[in-house]
């Protein structure tokens, strides 16, 4: 992992050495900020940065206005802090683009195995390699040798997760796959909150993907089943 860098953003000082510590013995480079402010910064100054770790509540800027002009410009994995339990805020750091949520106090030895899973998501190491390196449904077409999407002709800019979300749906064209299904798939573990989770990422795939997101062409949802992305064929 020594090739791999981390920002871990946060404005307690105990955190950010306590993480400090961990991360480098896992073999990870550190970064280190204390309000979204700087972590911005130290994003553009250090543009290998591979993966973030987001505190919500901060000072000068919080972690989800952060999170959102970061992912404006970089689709890497954000893991989002928070003291707060309720699922709104679970809900409120996916809507912003975050890719994993941890509520504090945390076990750190958690957070860097999460850290480590995001990592392989994003590098595309886990799970089954795509039957095509194109997938098409229309003019949905995603190459998944060079990692794009695009929709009648235009790119789309997804996160890692919505990516591999995607990805399995159109291999799996006109299949319906319940919420704790796709959590499965995308995350490899079972989880209580599928059903929130998949349902805020489907309607950022929709909106990034659909002419019409509240009519969408392609992701559909099969009441009382789950989802599916259609097939069209072009």
């Amino acid at each position: 992992m020594n090739d791999v860098t981390v920002l871990v953003c946060d404005d307690n000082q105990d955190i950010l050495s306590s993480l400090e510590i961990y991360l480098t013995g896992e073999g990870f480079r550190v970064f280190t900020a204390k309000d979204g402010l700087e972590a911005i910064s130290q994003l553009h100054a250090e543009p290998h940065i591979s993966i973030i770790i987001m505190d919500i509540m901060m000072p000068n800027m919080d972690g989800i206005h952060a999170t959102l002009k970061i992912r404006k410009e970089k689709n890497i994995p954000i893991i989002i802090l928070s003291a707060k339990s309720e699922d709104h805020d679970k809900i409120l750091g996916l809507n912003v683009g975050a890719d994993d949520y941890v509520t504090k106090p945390f076990n750190p030895l958690e957070l860097i195995a999460r850290v480590k899973s995001q990592l392989r998501r994003y590098t595309q190491l886990s799970g089954p390699p795509p039957k095509d390196d194109v997938l098409q449904s229309g003019e949905l077409i995603m190459d998944d040798q060079k990692k794009t999407v695009q929709v009648d002709g235009e790119l789309k800019s997804l996160t890692p997760v919505e990516y591999k979300l995607l990805r399995f749906l159109l291999e799996n064209k006109g299949r319906v796959f319940t919420s704790e299904q796709l959590y499965d798939q995308v995350w490899g573990e079972e989880s209580l909150g599928a059903d929130n989770t998949i349902a805020v990422h489907i309607r950022h795939i929709r909106e990034k993907i659909e002419i019409n997101p509240k009519e969408p062409r392609y992701l559909k949802v099969v009441w009382g089943h789950g989802y599916k992305v259609e097939d069209i064929k072009s």
